[in-house]
């Protein structure tokens, strides 16, 4: 499995982060949303399931957000489509 690093200031653990053999770590260059695939998935829901709408309250707004999420992992091939980018794929 990898997790990918964005590098952001409050994600850092000052080299104290214990990492399971089985798990990689990618950090991602500074200033590269672009190469993050979850930021390519959260522009999708706001361009495809939570813009240009109103929320009354902030339970509306976390109900939609779940709604969202609900749909797209029930469209394994879209998440495949928004999450993969041929220039960001490591060690094909």
């Amino acid at each position: 499995a990898v997790i990918t690093l964005d590098g952001a200031g409050w994600h850092q653990t000052g080299g104290k982060l214990q990492v399971p053999e089985n798990i990689s770590l990618l950090p991602l260059p500074p200033y590269s949303p672009e190469l993050n695939p979850v930021e390519n998935v959260w522009q999708f829901l706001r361009q495809n399931q939570l813009s240009n709408r109103v929320y009354e309250t902030y339970d509306a707004i976390v109900d939609a957000c779940c709604d969202a999420w609900n749909a797209l992992i029930n469209d394994p091939s879209r998440i495949t489509s928004i999450a993969t980018r041929d220039y960001a794929q490591v060690n094909r």
